[in-house]
């Protein structure tokens, strides 16, 4: 492991703590004492996503991550949360055990969670994956979102008018 900042070879961990699936370990440099911070992982066995004209290729946390920030741009939604939701996301696929996935099934994850998470990173993403051939279709979408915030909130009241 190398320092980021003066490229010494020799460091020391000073903080490891683990979670669900990585750990993450707080460095010092035995050169220039600069703190770094490095995230290990457990290598998971090769996931294939099946795309929708039935290609396959690898399952790529980068290319999910940079879906989701660009549906979040602009929004008030930390990297934090957006890197839990893909954490949740990847380890859903893994404990699916299997080989390979579709891509839809990846993007109702996503949706699912962006739907909880921002409202309109939701519409944006679903935008995308959906592909709105129209305004009506758009708008029939965000209707449906109002609706199923509307109920949602009609559930939590009448929960808290029975306790």
């Amino acid at each position: 492991m190398q320092c980021p900042y003066c490229a010494h070879a020799d460091n020391k961990v000073i903080d490891t703590r683990e979670s669900t699936d990585s750990i993450r370990r707080r460095r010092q440099c035995a050169k220039c004492h600069k703190r770094y911070t490095t995230y290990e992982r457990i290598a998971q066995t090769s996931l294939m996503v099946i795309k929708q004209d039935n290609r396959r290729e690898a399952f790529d946390r980068q290319k999910l991550m940079g879906g989701i920030v660009k549906a979040c741009a602009k929004r008030p939604v930390s990297m934090q949360a957006i890197e839990t939701l893909v954490d949740e996301i990847e380890l859903e696929l893994h404990v699916l055990a299997r080989s390979e996935v579709d891509s839809q099934k990846i993007g109702q994850m996503v949706m699912e969670r962006l739907r909880k998470l921002d409202d309109v990173a939701y519409v944006r993403f679903a935008s995308v994956y959906r592909r709105f051939a129209d305004l009506d279709s758009l708008a029939v979408e965000i209707q449906r979102l109002k609706d199923r915030k509307q109920r949602e909130a009609e559930e939590r009241l009448q929960v808290k008018m029975a306790l």
